[in-house]
Order: C-alpha cells, then structure tokens, then sequence
C-alpha cells in the first residue's frame, strides 16, 4: 500500500495504539521515522524503539513500545497528543524566534533543521529554525 505522508502514518498508528492500549506498534522503517523515534525516547513519552530487519535488506520494521501510567485497569497513555503539522501539500517552516511551545512547555514541538531532526527547544538554543513536522504532548 502506498502512503503519501509517511510521517502522518506513523503519527496515526502510535495514536490508535495509545487509544488501544497496545503494547507496541510496527511500521515500515525510514530514517525520519527513526529519528523521531529516538526524540520521543529522549523526551519520555516512549519506552523504546527497535529496528528490525526483514527478509530482503530494504524491508526493515520499526517497532515502537508504547508507554502507560498507572495500574493494569487504570492505566493511561503517556501520548494524549499527536499533532502533523508540515504537510506534503503544505509545508510549514518556522524561524527560531517564531518556534511553538507546546502546552506551555509540557509537550515538544519536533523540526528539521539543516543540524538534522530535534525538537524544539534544542533548535532555540542552536539558534535555529526548520520545517515543522509535528507536536507531541
């Protein structure tokens, strides 16, 4: 199946598997995924991330293990929200000085820059800007 926005799709299946309570959530690897992997891991809102390799080198799966608070029947996502905000039909770019906060500062707002992907707050102290991809609260 082909996806537009791979990045969305990704966004998507972490969402439904917070909403479901999954223990863990696959998708076809990309190296954007993986680096926004590695920043959700970073920031708590993951327990952890895996590669796998497939049958054939170019078909890798990305595992991501889903974090929850709170007892078996009480438990609840640490994600309660997932936003995409650059698009393929519209990009967003954002200076330094114009960067979101997210929540007050409670959630992280994820960029591309020219220094490779990092949220928000590490792009303010490089004193740069970049492509908005998502936020994360």
């Amino acid at each position: 199946m082909s996806v537009n926005d791979p990045i969305a799709d990704m966004l998507t299946r972490v969402r439904n598997g917070a909403m479901s309570n999954l223990a863990v959530v696959a998708m076809p690897h990309s190296i954007i995924k993986e680096e926004i992997a590695r920043i959700l891991k970073e920031e708590g809102f993951i327990d952890g991330y895996e590669v796998v390799e497939g049958e054939k080198p170019y078909l890798k799966t990305l595992r991501i293990k889903l974090k929850y608070v709170g007892e078996r029947r009480q438990r609840t996502p640490v994600i309660t929200g997932l936003e995409r905000i650059s698009r393929p039909g519209r990009r967003v770019y954002t200076q330094k000085s114009d960067i979101p906060w997210v929540l007050a500062g409670m959630g992280i707002a994820i960029l591309s820059t020219p220094k490779g992907v990092m949220t928000g707050q590490r792009a303010r102290q490089l004193g740069i800007g970049g492509e908005l991809l998502c936020k994360v609260w």
